[in-house]
């Protein structure tokens, strides 16, 4: 059964300004809507970029997004900083209204947007507990009921009693899901909010939400940038890119599509230069960064079975003889493989000059997909040279003794070959 269908949802707005921003667009807006005619406005506006300066004030954070989810359903919401995740979630929550399209859908509605939504802050705990279930339509007798399950899941029992204001944002954090979780909507509705929370609420949460869909078939939308969180928990996701729904399928079609598409807009090879600009400190240039595979060649797709070199090439302006350089290597945008440093092996000098930095990553260790790697320098406990960048975006692809694409994957973040020894027991 379909219980949320969104019909050529758009939403425009007015950058820096609340509507059209003038009383002349505004009258202008009401006397094509008197007679019928389309809004003015429509017709005009860019693309959601956040990343580039745009010609108009007017820009479409969402255009033309249509989708259906049925019920039960763990439907994930992905894409970058600034795609539209979260505005189209407080259209689907009713918190604000589409600039054209329709939303349809069946039975009540609990959502998650911000740390503390819909808390009073001069209000308790508990008392908050009763005003959400309120706003949820249900009523005293009904909330009074779940009240007790609702506490002990926040794990708040303590703090209760008192005023949410003195709440740390994870205390909120806690109670506000539990209390949209307890209070049985038919769709819940969550943002990045749980990423506030502590690992062992995170884990929690995440079951219970899986309880809400499998044992009370409910639905739920779910926004995070954590894809071990997606892929374990929706049964289905789609990607938004600049506004628009870039792909629609199941979770791990998604989470690769966004991954690749994200090493796609960051680099098409696997070599990184530097814009020194941005260092904290004038005393290093760092020139470049290279992958080179086995055969010698720069790229950004390798075989499981083939060695990684990461070449750095840099320029010390003065002399720092306790430099260290730390590479951080991360699957599904969160979740980290391995940090490496140079501090140990590094036992040049450090003098004024021109270096070659050089670290291979191992062989038949990296499981097939998609990963990151970031950047940092500085001298320890002294200064930092250069701050954490995400500086390449690498593939691995794993193949068959015939030489064709593995599809499947083992679980985990590494499949390293490993050496098996098996001994006959005589008897």
């Amino acid at each position: 059964m379909i219980i949320l269908k969104a019909e050529n949802i758009s939403k425009q707005y007015r950058l820096g300004l609340v509507g059209t921003g003038t009383l002349s667009h505004d009258l202008n807006r009401w006397w094509h809507k008197v007679r019928g005619k389309e809004d003015p406005y429509l017709k005009i506006g860019e693309t959601n970029d956040r990343s580039l300066r745009g010609e108009s004030d007017y820009v479409w954070a969402l255009q033309d997004i249509n989708f259906e989810v049925q019920k039960g359903e763990v439907l994930g919401i992905i894409g970058k900083n600034g795609a539209g995740k979260s505005t189209l979630l407080k259209i689907l929550s009713r918190v604000t209204i589409p600039t054209t399209g329709e939303i349809k859908t069946k039975g009540r509605i609990a959502s998650l947007l911000e740390v503390g939504t819909g808390f009073h802050p001069e209000l308790t705990g508990r008392e908050n507990i009763y005003l959400n279930g309120a706003i949820l339509g249900m009523t005293k007798k009904e909330i009074k009921v779940k009240e007790d399950e609702i506490i002990a899941f926040s794990g708040c029992e303590r703090y209760v009693d008192t005023p949410v204001k003195r709440y740390s944002s994870g205390m909120r954090v806690r109670l506000a899901f539990a209390v949209a979780a307890f209070l049985e909507p038919d769709i819940l509705v969550i943002d990045e909010v749980l990423a506030v929370g502590d690992a062992e609420f995170q884990k929690k949460a995440i079951g219970k939400m899986q309880d809400i869909s499998k044992a009370d078939g409910r639905t739920v939308l779910f926004v995070s940038h954590n894809m071990a969180a997606v892929r374990n928990l929706c049964t289905r996701a789609i990607v938004l890119k600049n506004g628009t729904a870039a792909f629609e399928g199941n979770t791990d079609a998604a989470v690769d599509f966004y991954l690749k598409e994200g090493a796609r807009l960051t680099s098409d090879s696997g070599f990184y230069k530097h814009n020194n600009e941005l260092n904290n400190s004038k005393a290093i240039c760092l020139n470049s960064v290279e992958l080179i595979n086995s055969k010698g060649d720069n790229t950004n797709v390798f075989i499981s079975d083939e060695n990684i070199r990461v070449v750095i090439k840099y320029s010390l302006l003065e002399k720092l003889p306790d430099i260290r350089f730390n590479l951080k290597i991360e699957v599904d945008n969160e979740v980290i493989v391995f940090t490496t440093t140079s501090h140990e092996d590094d036992k040049t000098d450090k003098s004024k000059g021109d270096y070659v930095l050089e670290v291979s990553l191992p062989e038949d260790f990296f499981n097939k997909g998609f990963y990151k790697m970031t950047l940092n320098v500085g001298v320890p406990n002294e200064k930092v040279l250069i701050e954490p960048l995400t500086i390449l975006n690498f593939e691995i692809l794993k193949l068959t003794s015939s030489g064709s694409r593995v599809n499947s994957v083992f679980p985990g973040v590494t499949a390293p070959k490993l050496k098996w020894n098996v001994v006959k027991v005589q008897s």
